[in-house]
């Protein structure tokens, strides 16, 4: 049940415990989408099992659920098509302007209770001890729609995006010019670098070894490094983008050698949420302090700096 991307959060001060929280998110549960209704969204058990929070040791799991109606355009063109064909023999001439546009309005609303419903959904992990709130999306639309619903369900939500001493573009730049990566950290085979200039001229190596002095000669040619693919302590790979968010996570295999294979599929799916709650914590720790420690605003009355210790 590993998370595949993190948009990642913090959270000071959350007061809610599991039942608050499913309460708060309870006001906002899903409905499918009405009859007219083009799009519906709301929180689901993340377990199928009627729960709106699922609560391990402190960590909490929730999740969106968005559903939208397929009306694929030429299928309403095309019954528009028969419906003015249909009218024109009835009244003698061809329907106007007004008529077509209140035609392709009924037609619309006739078909929409028939229309196919994709649904898609997006969980959120939950650490209100260290101060995480983790979304499983790499799209900024899936992590807007989540930070919406959050903020319509939780008030006050005090949630505020990750900021980092840092830049991610430089800090990974630097790693690359000078072969040289913080501790717990390696380079892996997946970079893109790219240009400040107008022309956005981007390299990209996947699956190609990285070569210190063909990264020299693209950063002094003026490229910034955008993605980097990295394995944090031989444990976790992923790819650190320009804007902070952390795709292609994946647990390696120490990790999943780790897992206890015995127990019932509960008891399965708690540890394995557990231990990627453990593991991600971890390396958001390290990665941040990679980074420079984590930069807090002002106004909130707290230093500047933590390092990764004092953010677990």
């Amino acid at each position: 049940m590993w998370f595949r991307n993190l948009t990642v959060h913090r959270l000071s001060s959350f007061a809610f415990g599991p039942s608050q929280l499913a309460e708060a998110l309870a006001k906002h549960a899903f409905a499918t989408a009405g009859g007219l209704e083009m799009q519906a969204q709301g929180w689901i058990s993340p377990r199928d099992n009627g729960e709106l929070v699922h609560a391990v040791n402190g960590q909490m799991l929730i999740a969106l659920c968005i559903e939208k109606k397929l009306l694929p355009a030429s299928v309403v063109k095309e019954v528009v098509k028969a419906r003015s064909a249909e009218l024109e023999s009835q009244q003698g001439f061809k329907p106007g302007r007004k008529q077509m546009r209140e035609l392709k309005e009924y037609v619309t609303e006739e078909l929409l209770p028939q229309a196919f419903r994709v649904r898609s959904v997006t969980r959120v992990w939950i650490d209100a001890a260290s101060g995480w709130l983790v979304i499983d999306a790499g799209a900024g639309a899936k992590a807007d729609a989540v930070r919406g619903m959050l903020f319509k369900s939780i008030d006050p939500l005090p949630l505020v995006n990750l900021h980092v001493n840092h830049s991610p573009v430089a800090a990974m730049t630097d790693w690359l010019a000078t072969d040289e990566v913080p501790n717990s950290f390696t380079i892996d085979q997946d970079v893109e670098l790219q240009s400040s200039s107008e022309s956005k001229a981007t390299v990209r190596y996947a699956r190609h070894p990285v070569d210190a002095d063909d990264m020299s000669r693209h950063i002094a040619a003026g490229k910034r490094c955008t993605r980097l693919a990295m394995t944090w302590s031989d444990r976790v790979s992923f790819i650190l983008t320009d804007d902070l968010t952390i795709k292609r996570v994946a647990p390696l295999d120490v990790l999943k050698e780790a897992k206890d294979a015995t127990g019932d599929a509960d008891d399965a799916f708690d540890g394995d949420f557990l231990l990627m709650a453990s593991e991600l914590a971890l390396l958001l720790g390290d990665l941040v302090g990679a980074l420079g420690g984590e930069r807090v605003e002002a106004a909130t009355g707290q230093a500047t700096e933590a390092t990764s210790e004092a953010l677990l």
